[in-house]
């Protein structure tokens, strides 16, 4: 998962980038609207965890702005505002969930977890194509039902290219959501494109380039 974390409290931001990372996500952090509202033009995430009270001001304007333009990302609120007309007024302009501070983290990665698959239209944490399958939750991955070991970033490219198993998933999609904003060489993508087609050999399954558009996960008739 590719998360935008938009919190201004340094403390609660770094805690959030680290649990979310430790179990295989990508965090990008940010503290102003316009930033965020920026970033969020540019590139797709999967989900945006919000606080309200920002330093240019409210966060339910930047969740207004993300609708009106027919922006769907996932949106979860996470303030300290307890009021039940504040919680009533981000769920009616669009916000997908609502988390009181303080809370554990445990929680936020279930609640995360069940608004991706929600946006995906998935029953469980697993993705399933050909002889693949990958938990999502436990970033486990088994291929013809043996344990295949993936580094992280490798197996954030996997699930990108299996949640659009069949379709072109364009480069820079890619590149985003296995960096970030992390600076990083040309070739960088193509060594873990490269590592996990190794790993693909004789599956079934293929990684196909398409110059000038992006990476497809196809099936390979036998």
């Amino acid at each position: 998962m590719h998360l935008l974390v938009i919190e201004d409290d340094p403390l609660l931001a770094r805690s959030l980038d680290q649990a979310m990372t430790q179990i295989g996500h990508t965090v990008n952090r940010l503290t102003r609207l316009e930033d965020a509202w920026q970033a969020l033009r540019q590139q797709r995430f999967d989900l945006v965890l919000l606080d309200l009270g920002l330093p240019d001001g409210n966060g339910l304007t930047l969740l207004e702005r993300l609708r009106d333009a027919g922006m769907t990302t996932p949106v979860m609120i996470l303030t300290a505002r307890d009021a039940l007309e504040d919680r009533v007024r981000g769920l009616d302009l669009g916000a997908d969930d609502y988390l009181p501070k303080p809370f554990s983290m445990s929680e936020l990665e279930a609640r995360a977890r069940a608004l991706l698959r929600r946006s995906q239209q998935r029953l469980d944490d697993r993705l399933r194509y050909g002889a693949l399958t990958l938990d999502t939750q436990s970033a486990s991955a088994w291929l013809g039902g043996e344990p295949l070991d993936l580094p992280r970033r490798e197996c954030r490219l996997l699930e990108a290219l299996m949640l659009n198993a069949g379709r072109i998933v364009a480069r820079e999609t890619l590149e985003n959501r296995l960096f970030g904003f992390e600076a990083v060489g040309a070739n960088a993508l193509e060594v873990y494109v490269s590592r996990l087609r190794k790993r693909l050999q004789h599956s079934g399954l293929a990684i196909r380039t398409l110059r000038g558009l992006g990476y497809r996960l196809e099936e390979v008739p036998a």
